[in-house]
């Protein structure tokens, strides 16, 4: 499952194909959209929940309170069942999709983080990322993307930095998963399911605030 992005995504795997899905954009929703998700593609799979041995979550980077929703989840899970949680970048799920799609390195995956900014990434090709992810205003690191193509909804929202904008715009569960599922075959490590924010939340605690005593 990934909650990263505006996209609230769910799917389920059996090791070597995907074999149901679901996802819904809605940057608001994602609390109300998760479980429902989840109990769809439970359904169409016709499984239950205590059948899963593995949850895979994207861990970001993305805004504070959607990307909480996944990893909570993922954790509850995960705690319920007595399965691991797997933590994979969301940028890296883009990335793999795209190559799935027929892109081919080299390349770049940028999000949109609000104020501006674009969380992003480059990649050697669909599974090889080149340094960490960062987060960044776009005409600051379209001289260092140049000529590359660019895959995410960051791309499409400022064209002017990004004039090689790629699909998929939003990150697929499916991809995740079976990225995942690449790793878990090849013994590879994977992220802690953390929350990768790259700089701090929107909410802030007031500075200087008043502070009112019963009299």
């Amino acid at each position: 499952m990934d909650t990263a992005t505006p996209a609230v995504t769910v799917a389920l795997h059996d090791g070597t194909s995907v074999i149901a899905s679901s996802g819904q954009v809605d940057a608001r929703r994602h609390g109300e959209l998760l479980l429902p998700a989840v109990d769809r593609v439970l359904a169409e799979a016709g499984t239950r929940l205590d059948a899963v041995t593995d949850v895979v979550v994207g861990v970001g980077p993305g805004p504070y309170t959607g990307l909480r929703v996944g990893l909570v989840t993922a954790a509850t899970f995960a705690s319920a069942l007595s399965v691991p949680v797997h933590g994979l970048c969301t940028l890296d799920g883009l990335a793999y999709a795209a190559g799935l799609e027929g892109l081919e390195g080299p390349f770049a995956v940028a999000t949109d983080a609000r104020r501006k900014e674009v969380y992003w990434a480059r990649y050697e090709d669909a599974r090889t990322r080149t340094g960490e992810p960062a987060v960044d205003r776009p005409a600051d690191i379209a001289g260092a993307l140049a000529g590359l193509p660019v895959v995410g909804a960051g791309a499409v929202l400022y064209p002017d930095a990004f004039p090689d904008a790629r699909g998929p715009e939003h990150v697929a569960a499916g991809a995740l998963a079976a990225l995942a599922a690449e790793r878990l075959a090849a013994g590879q490590e994977f992220l802690e399911p953390r929350p990768l924010y790259l700089r701090r939340p929107d909410a802030q605690v007031p500075k200087n605030y008043k502070v009112v005593t019963p009299q």
